[in-house]
């Protein structure tokens, strides 16, 4: 059987199935890309069993077939050719491929795909629509505060909680918690289902701005459709934590400030602080707010201050500085509002312009340590 396709076509296919591959496969095949060449269309198929990517390109073709080719010696072939038509001959009774280019030949072989993993089929499945540049968005904005403790399962991924109309991304690690809520979401149902952070970075990675995503899932897997390309994940099967009991119900402080100007001096000021708790301590009062820092270990510490708009009581605080520097970048807004109950409650960080149909909301636990 042959095939015949422009070389940076394939490769952008391959690229965009390159995110599931395995690093350290627990199968060999896990180093493989499946193709599945029917009716002049190439499927392309990668998978590290916990995220699948399958993407489309067109094809001159004789014929149909099913073959898994080595990804890493074909992707570095297609990347060191420069721009040009090339053909692939497989042999449907040993599986050698050979690909000719304007160059000369080139010989490897594949492997049986009945080896490949069965990709995931979208059965009774729930399906909502949204535009992709709310979702890459929304991921972008909660997908850092995801826990690295396997410990807590569920918090190991990015919560999806569908409310008819409107989808919420919610990450947390227990120190932070990031809410953001998209509305206009075409959903006529109300439920929630958990991505862990790897898959929902992948998808990001692929999915192209300005265009719909077509999301569908079942208690197994979601699938997402966007263009000729598709992303299957498999769901963490855990519980949630209850997000909203951590989040004060009212903050009667408020501070707004620059968000670059309280960034940087965050910044530096965190090169004074412990190493160990990158705490800060904020003394706020009536348009001024003092951050510092102090390491007694080494007899370090450093003060600065800001102009600021606070409405409140006088207060002290302390935050990692890590946590709101962090947070401070994932933030576009001119200025941010941190919303304030007191030394010993959580702070809530937004800022004073949403997107539209959007709303985010940081919430970061104070530092209980003595300053």
């Amino acid at each position: 059987m042959k095939f015949d396709i422009s070389s940076s076509e394939l490769l952008s296919g391959l690229v965009i199935c390159s995110g599931s591959l395995s690093s350290n496969p627990v199968l060999p095949i896990l180093e493989d890309y499946r193709f599945d060449i029917k009716d002049n269309v190439l499927t392309i198929a990668a998978t590290n069993l916990e995220t699948t990517i399958i993407t489309k390109v067109d094809v001159m073709s004789d014929g149909d077939l099913v073959v898994c080719v080595p990804a890493k010696i074909l992707l570095d072939t297609l990347k060191a050719l420069p721009n040009q038509p090339i053909s692939f001959a497989i042999s449907e009774e040993n599986l050698e491929i050979k690909i000719t280019s304007s160059y000369g030949e080139y010989k490897l072989t594949g492997n049986d795909p009945a080896d490949f993993p069965e990709i995931p089929s979208e059965e009774d499945v729930n399906t909502f629509t949204s535009k992709s540049d709310d979702i890459i968005n929304a991921i972008n904005n909660t997908s850092f505060a995801v826990s690295n403790d396997e410990l807590r399962l569920a918090m190991t991924g990015v919560l999806m909680q569908l409310d008819y109309n409107k989808i919420i991304l919610v990450a947390t690690d227990a120190q932070k918690l990031v809410k953001h809520s998209v509305a206009g979401i075409n959903s006529e149902f109300s439920d929630s289902f958990i991505v862990p952070k790897k898959s929902i970075q992948q998808i990001k990675n692929v999915m192209s701005s300005d265009e719909e995503v077509t999301i569908s899932y079942n208690t197994k897997n979601v699938f997402f459709n966007f263009g000729e390309t598709k992303v299957i994940a498999r769901l963490i099967d855990a519980k949630y934590p209850d997000y909203n009991a951590v989040i004060p119900a009212s903050s009667p402080n408020s501070l707004i400030i620059s968000r670059t100007d309280f960034q940087h001096s965050l910044r530096r000021i965190a090169i004074y602080a412990n190493k160990t708790t990158n705490q800060v301590v904020l003394n706020i009062a009536e348009s001024s707010l003092t951050i510092s820092a102090q390491d007694l270990d080494f007899a370090n510490e450093a003060t600065e201050q800001l102009t600021c708009t606070y409405n409140g009581e006088p207060l002290a605080i302390s935050f990692s500085a890590k946590f709101l520097i962090e947070m401070l970048g994932i933030l576009s807004s001119d200025e941010v509002e941190l919303q304030l109950d007191g030394p010993s409650r959580a702070g809530i960080l937004v800022p004073t312009e949403q997107e539209d149909a959007q709303d985010l909301l940081m919430l970061v636990m104070p530092v209980m340590v003595a300053y």
